[in-house]
């Protein structure tokens, strides 16, 4: 049986756990030094992935 091809941006991007996918925050990439420090620590933290998103999530990711 061939190997099951995998959306390897997303594999990056997200990560499985019990409660559903986790995610990194937006716009924490490149010019960090036009931004506040306040708003670089609320970036900081990751987010979940909405329930109506998950679906399309497996399908990136083959996730059964």
């Amino acid at each position: 049986m061939p190997k099951a091809k995998v959306h390897s941006g997303a594999a990056k991007r997200f990560k499985k756990t019990a409660g559903g996918y986790k995610r990194k925050s937006a716009y924490k990439s490149h010019i960090l030094t036009k931004m506040t420090t306040k708003r670089k620590r609320q970036l900081r933290g990751t987010s979940m992935i909405h329930k109506s998103d998950e679906v399309l999530i497996d399908r990136m990711l083959r996730a059964k």
